[in-house]
This record gives C-alpha cells, sequence and structure tokens, in this order.
C-alpha cells in the first residue's frame, strides 16, 4: 500500500497534462507545422539557420495550441453533444472551462512574446492575427452561422505559411500568397469528407456544415470544383517562384491523384469519404515535401 500513493499521484499528474494536450489538438499542429518548415526552405533559397527554424516552429506551435484551446473553450456545449468530440477534455470534465480560457490565453501571450524575443515583429503579429481568426472570424462568427464556414474559416489554417516566410525574410511577397492560396483552396476538399462522414453529428449540434445542408451529390461537386482551383493555384508556384521541373512534376502527379479520389467520391454520391479526407491529408505533405527539396535541387528554375 505505501507505493499506491506515488503511483496514483503520477497517474493523475499524466492524465492532467495529457488534457491540456489534448486541448491544443496536437495533430493539427502536426499538419500546421508540415507548411511551416517548406516554406522556410523556399523563403531562404535554401537550408535556413536551424535556430530560426526551431524557435518558429515553437512559436507556431504555441499559436495553434492556443487557438485550438480556445477553440475547445467556446465549442464545449456542441462538443459534448458530438460523438465524434465527445471525448474532448471539456466534454468530459478533465479541464474546466476557466482553466482552458487561462491557458489557451496564456498559450497565446506566450507565442506573440516567443515570436517577438527570437524571430520578428512580422512573424509574431501574423502570430496574433491567425489566433484571433481562428477565434473570433471562425469559432465566434462563423462556425455556428453559415455553410461557408470551413471556406472562409479555413483561412486560419493558411497563416503558418505566411508566419514561415516572413520569418525568415521579414516581409511577405506573392510566393507565400500563393501558398496560402493552395492551403485555402484544398481545406474544403478536406474538411468536407470528414463533414459527409459524421454529418449526423453536425446536424444534431446544429452545426450548419455543407453537408447538413446540401445533399451528398451538390458536396461532391463543390470538393471537384474546390480541387481543380487548389490543383490550378498549386501549378501557379512554378512561375511565381521559379521552381525546378521536379516541383512542376510533383505538383501535376499529386493533383491528378487528388483529382481522380475528388472524382472518385463524386461518383459514389459522398459514400466512403474517409478516403479522400486521409488522402488528402498524403497530397498537402508530399506537396510541401516537394516544396522544401526543390530550392536544394542543382536544376536550372523554370
Amino acid at each position: 500500500m505505501g507505493g499506491a500513493g506515488p503511483v496514483l499521484l503520477g497517474s493523475g499528474v499524466r492524465a492532467t497534462v495529457g488534457a491540456y494536450v489534448a486541448l491544443t489538438k496536437p495533430r493539427i499542429i502536426e499538419l500546421l507545422l508540415v507548411t511551416t518548415i517548406p516554406t522556410m526552405f523556399l523563403a531562404d533559397h535554401g537550408v535556413p539557420r536551424l535556430s530560426l527554424v526551431l524557435a518558429t516552429l515553437v512559436g507556431g506551435a504555441l499559436a495553434a495550441g492556443s487557438a485550438n484551446t480556445l477553440n475547445c473553450y467556446l465549442d464545449r456545449d456542441i462538443d459534448a453533444v458530438m460523438k465524434r468530440t465527445g471525448g474532448r477534455p471539456l466534454a468530459t470534465g478533465a479541464v474546466t472551462p476557466l482553466a482552458a480560457l487561462v491557458f489557451g490565453s496564456v498559450l497565446g501571450a506566450l507565442a506573440v512574446g516567443w515570436m517577438l524575443w527570437l524571430v520578428n515583429e512580422p512573424a509574431a503579429w501574423l502570430s496574433l492575427a491567425a489566433i484571433l481568426f481562428y477565434v473570433f472570424v471562425y469559432t465566434l462568427g462563423l462556425k455556428r452561422r453559415t455553410p461557408q464556414n470551413i471556406v472562409w474559416g479555413g483561412a486560419a489554417g493558411c497563416m503558418p505559411v505566411l508566419i514561415g516566410w516572413s520569418a525568415v525574410t521579414g516581409s511577405l511577397s506573392w510566393t507565400p500568397l500563393v501558398l496560402f492560396g493552395v492551403i485555402f483552396f484544398w481545406t474544403p476538399p478536406h474538411y468536407w469528407p470528414l463533414s459527409l462522414r459524421f454529418v449526423d453529428d453536425y446536424a444534431a449540434a446544429g452545426v450548419p456544415m455543407l453537408p447538413v445542408v446540401a445533399a451528398p451529390r451538390v458536396v461532391a461537386g463543390k470538393i471537384v470544383a474546390y480541387s481543380w482551383v487548389m490543383v490550378a493555384v498549386s501549378l501557379l508556384l512554378v512561375p511565381v517562384a521559379h521552381t525546378t521541373v521536379v516541383y512542376a512534376v510533383a505538383a501535376l502527379v499529386l493533383g491528378a491523384g487528388f483529382l481522380v479520389e475528388a472524382y472518385r467520391l463524386r461518383a459514389s454520391l459522398g459514400a466512403r469519404p474517409m478516403r479522400l479526407f486521409h488522402g488528402s491529408i498524403t497530397y498537402l505533405t508530399l506537396l510541401f515535401v516537394a516544396i522544401a527539396i526543390d530550392p536544394l535541387l542543382p536544376l536550372p528554375h523554370l
């Protein structure tokens, strides 16, 4: 019995830490960082300083964690209703609403302060803008009011490319704006399949995701349309950033694969949507791997 106390205490600490980490939605943070590093390589036309990359990643993770935690705080009522989100810390009571609000706010302040201290002012203010946009524009303004919520609200997920670029250059240009556009038009074809899979959850929570208010064939048609625009914007990077043929081929091949899956979803009238959802993550990851590799290649630029 004498050893039970420390064991239970340790388990309790781990559970509490795990609950707070879960509030930050680590998987989303991973995806955001996947787009940040390649953007920094492209901005540097090579390999940026490791210290700058690490500082930007830490600051970006803090900013994303802040936005996600505050999103959990504001959405705790609908998270408790939906099966997909019923296990989140606020829905289960593992973390109190006040604690989540304080935690999210502190993370945001740390993110901005960290960026100001170790990166630069443009990256810091863009990080703050990303947090405020996700919390106030998407979560409070759009999510419960319009089926266009994920279209315009998805702009928050595009901010890491602007942050990564400005961390290296101290400014913005057309290249990061094109990258912003790739992720902007990628977001609906990425998220709407997930919404198709959990349409009953969103309907029960009163969230007007597109699949809640439109037939599966309509949703699938819009997914195809956004996918075409996404692929076109990804190819626009070739002349704007003067990439090599390697990126151009990668964008064409990956884009073609994405379109095949989008058309397959439309042909099935929305059946098996998670195939496209998972495939979209693979697409974005590999596309940005190509973006990171391209400036390192000793090949002529197009």
